[in-house]
């Protein structure tokens, strides 16, 4: 604590004799951080200033701004074409999709200008690309309160965007412009390394910083390898040698962590689950919101000056990883849909934590818990870093997609998907998915009632197919994110966040009067159903005392019963 106190004091000097420009951090001496106004005009301070700095706008927001991203070079090239050429890696920073967790925001601007003025050496193989803010709407709706167990700065935004939307939640569904907007810029730069700046909530203990490392195992391939055996074991020696030790993210809320505890699942709903889908290392930092405000800036600034050090002494390594796991990809037949810990299987880890106690509330009277911070301890812990892979699905050899699912055809193109659209009309024998049952939530999760539990089967149609229909072959780098998206009972598929709701609604139905009539006449000529619905009545003892029942199986076993209902539209061509 003393040494990054000392620390603190030293860097905020430095700046105070005014030879650079200084932020809003600097100047209220570690107690404000920038606004959203504040910050675009700093950048634009420096863009004029140095010529490694670049400032795109890239693309709306909910909150009627645009995304920038500053981007630092220190050769001067600032196009992706080149830097692919030269085999740069490119290392993406976002900051406050929570702007109530601003740390990101105050440490990138202090980084940049580090890096233009030559504080920091600027490595020439790096391309650093910042998203200065992400959540625009959240961080104009500024407030002191909305964080109550966070130590500083002394304004903030808040963590819902323009249509109080968590946009932490909507890489898949994107529900928001921001969303749209990132795809585009995420697939733009084509980032090897991703990091989203926040601050924790949860329990206490000594660490400032914690480290939240997309699951290794569901990564995958030689760029899962390299994270885990390379790359994040790096970063985690550096930060100690700099006296600012991390621990992994830590996900027990209360109590003291004898347990240990597992590695937080990521799927894509989330910034680093979602860079993960496209092979890209990942992470969020969690500054520990109990330490003061400019204790975590200083410390997110080391973290990310770390990672562009270790990031350029291995870019090589880094960037074959990857290379070979997108070309893995391109030719691996069976995908997982979802991952469970593996509790075979831990790490050794030291925690340095605060001995957890309870005594009477003041509040209520009643016992509660309280960290005593004159009671630190270090122990061994386990934390459970493995996972297994479940719900494996065979990819197909592509996918059909009738063009009137517009929000879905949008996404993909967004997400660099490659697509052909069919050029006449034509029929085609598919396999199509039914869904035989699934449950909904009962509560609203970020503006959607969602889909689990599902359950399918499947079935060899011929389906007349128009011309315009999507063609999506498979063999492509984005195929995990198709499959993750397309496939129905996946955990963050399309399906799930309520894209094709209008299948679960039945469209035409009957007039019991009349349909009697008509059942009755089409049993009659059809004498294996008539069977089976004898049988059904005998082994189903509330079903024989049902007619409407027994009406709703004749009428679902007959051609006058619509196809669409419960057919989930998108097909695999196998």
């Amino acid at each position: 604590m003393k040494k990054i106190l000392v620390f603190s004091y030293l860097f905020l000097a430095e700046f105070a004799m005014g030879q650079l420009p200084l932020t809003i951090f600097e100047q209220s001496k570690g107690k404000e951080s920038a606004t959203y106004a504040q910050s675009i005009a700093y950048y634009q301070q420096l863009s004029a200033k140095y010529k490694t700095i670049q400032i795109k706008t890239m693309g709306p927001t909910d909150a009627g701004f645009p995304l920038h991203i500053v981007l630092f070079s220190a050769d001067l090239q600032f196009n992706s074409a080149e830097w692919k050429r030269k085999n740069k890696l490119v290392f993406l920073v976002t900051n406050g999709i929570h702007p109530g967790e601003p740390d990101g925001i105050d440490a990138s601007m202090m980084l940049v200008r580090d890096l233009a003025s030559g504080k920091i050496k600027a490595p020439n193989n790096i391309v650093l690309a910042i998203m200065p803010i992400y959540n625009i709407g959240g961080a104009l709706n500024r407030n002191s309160f909305s964080r109550v167990n966070q130590d500083g700065p002394i304004a903030y935004g808040f963590r819902g965007n323009s249509q109080n939307l968590d946009l932490n939640r909507d890489f898949i569904k994107s529900d928001t412009k921001e969303a749209l907007s990132f795809a585009k810029i995420f697939h733009w730069l084509n980032p090897d390394i991703y990091l989203d700046n926040h601050v924790s909530d949860g329990a206490d203990y000594q660490y400032t910083m914690t480290l939240l490392t997309t699951q290794h195992n569901k990564l995958g391939g030689e760029i899962g390898k390299y994270l885990h055996n390379t790359f994040e074991p790096s970063l985690f020696e550096r930060m100690e040698q700099k006296g600012m030790a991390m621990t992994p993210y830590v996900s027990f809320e209360e109590g003291n962590p004898e347990k240990g505890w597992s590695y937080f699942y990521d799927p894509p709903r989330y910034s680093s689950g979602y860079a993960a889908v496209f092979q890209t290392m990942s992470f969020m930092s969690e500054t520990h919101m109990l330490k003061p405000f400019a204790q975590r800036v200083i410390q997110t600034y080391e973290l990310m000056q770390t990672m562009i050090e270790q990031a350029s002494l291995q870019s090589s390594a880094i960037k074959e990883a990857k290379q070979l796991s997108i070309e893995a990809i391109k030719k691996q037949e069976n995908f997982a849909l979802g991952y469970k810990v593996d509790t075979a299987h831990f790490d050794l880890i030291d925690f340095k934590g605060y001995q957890a106690l309870k005594k009477p509330s003041l509040v209520s009277g009643v016992e509660r818990s309280y960290y005593d911070r004159t009671k630190p301890f270090t122990q061994k812990v386990k934390f459970y870093n493995y996972a297994l892979e479940s719900k494996i699905i065979q990819k197909p050899k592509a996918y059909l997609i009738p063009q009137g699912w517009q929000k879905v055809i949008e996404l993909l193109e967004a997400n660099s998907v490659q697509m052909k659209r069919l050029e006449k009309d034509t029929m085609m024998k598919v396999e199509a998915y039914h869904i035989d049952d699934y449950k909904t939530s009962t509560r609203v999760f970020e503006k959607h009632y969602r889909h689990t539990d599902l359950k399918t089967s499947t079935q060899s149609v011929i389906i007349a197919c128009r011309k315009g229909d999507y063609l999506v072959q498979t063999g492509q780098p984005a195929d995990r994110f198709l499959v993750e998206t397309l496939e129905p009972t996946s955990d963050d598929s399309y399906f799930s966040w309520n894209f094709f709701d209008a299948i679960l609604q039945q469209k035409e139905g009957y007039s019991n009067y009349r349909w009697e009539d008509v059942a009755a006449s089409f049993l009659a000529s059809n004498p294996a159903l008539q069977h089976q619905l004898e049988e059904k009545k005998n082994a189903d003892p509330k079903f024989a005392a049902s007619a409407n029942a027994q009406l709703d199986f004749v009428y679902k076993n007959s051609p006058y019963y619509e196809p669409a209902h419960l057919r989930y539209p998108i097909y695999r061509l196998n």
